[in-house]
């Protein structure tokens, strides 16, 4: 109950400073509502933008269960993306269903391989994961870059992207949303939600991986490799943050385009922490940041005073009333106290 509230709370803070602006509350929750949910095109790219915020997410919450602070996430899905990109534009004749089952594997390999690099940093060279993986992000940048323009470069474009893949790697879309790119990655998302709750509440490694973040003395003193479970924890927080290139590349764009991402990695960070990192946390998180994405696009047009980047606002309150234990604790004690007081609590 009390995230809802504190959700609740963070809008109607964010809604309150519209006013302040000079717009009506009443006007801006119906752009934002209606800019989100208001047909079927609408709902589908809200949809779509939650997608690479599940996975971004996930990826997110799992290496802060292990003790991590997983901030390259968006290094973590450009390879990913790129990886994908570059398995269609090199051998574009594969047919389905190998073709995007290759660029999938390519997508997560990419991406796991990009997070064990701070994990191996952090486990056996005790360099922490914040700097290495901020670093590693502008690496990815200037990678992507380089093979972008000089490797894979479309000829057919001035835009900075690559060649696009072979049909036989794009994933169907569902018609149901007007042609909002709403793909088979959805799904993928929902499924590897699930996957990561499975691992860790239901495996021996998902075990560990909490064990060394809640406390490293005590699983090192049960006899776990701390080092190697956090290797193996930001390797598979990599994996999940590639796997935004699966949406982007096999079910919208058909190539790699650089700056696609809307920061979607950093947004994975408000995502986990608004979450409570539990993957049902994240998907519902991912869905409501999704909405305030597309709800606030229409703010540019149909307001004068307020722009859709009052979406940043309203996620930072969000995320500040959810966070604030102190307040809903203390609310808590002065409801319990009015209680004793009416005579309600024996």
């Amino acid at each position: 109950m009390q995230p809802v509230l504190a959700v609740g709370l963070g809008l109607a803070l964010g809604i309150f400073i519209t006013s302040l602006a000079g717009e009506s509350p009443a006007h801006v929750l119906r752009i934002l509502g209606h800019g989100a949910f208001g047909s079927a095109y609408d709902f589908g790219m809200t949809l779509f933008y939650t997608t690479p915020l599940v996975f971004t997410g996930l990826s997110v919450a799992l290496a802060f269960h292990a003790g991590l602070f997983n901030i390259g996430a968006e290094g973590q899905l450009t390879l990913g993306a790129l990886a994908a990109a570059a398995a269609g534009a090199l051998w574009p004749g594969l047919p389905q269903p190998f073709a995007p089952v290759l660029a999938g594997l390519a997508a997560i390999l990419a991406g796991t391989a990009w997070g064990a690099i701070p994990g191996w940093l952090r486990a056996r060279r005790g360099s922490h994961e914040v700097i290495n993986t901020i670093m590693l992000n502008f690496v990815a940048a200037g990678l992507a870059s380089y093979v972008t323009l000089y490797l894979l470069k479309n000829p057919d474009s001035q835009n900075p992207e690559t060649r696009p893949v072979g049909t036989g790697y794009l994933i169907q879309q569902f018609a149901i949303f007007g042609g909002a790119p709403v793909s088979w990655a959805l799904p993928l998302a929902l499924l590897a939600a699930i996957l990561v709750w499975i691992l860790l509440w239901r495996t021996a490694l998902g075990y560990e991986i909490r064990a060394v973040g809640q406390n490293e003395a005590a699983a090192r003193a049960a006899g776990i490799d701390a080092g190697k479970v956090r290797i193996i924890a930001l390797s598979i927080a990599g994996g999940l943050a590639g796997l935004v290139g699966v949406g982007e590349v096999l079910g919208n764009a058909a190539k790699f385009r650089m700056g696609f991402s809307p920061e979607y990695g950093f947004k994975g960070i408000a995502v986990a922490l608004l979450g409570r990192n539990h993957p049902a946390g994240v998907v519902a998180a991912a869905f409501l940041f999704g909405a305030l994405h597309k709800g606030t696009a229409d703010l540019d047009l149909e307001t004068e005073h307020v722009t859709r980047e009052v979406s940043l606002a309203l996620q930072a309150l969000i995320i500040l009333c959810v966070s604030a234990d102190g307040l809903w604790g203390w609310l808590h004690t002065r409801g319990k106290s009015f209680a004793l007081r009416s005579g309600d609590v024996p």
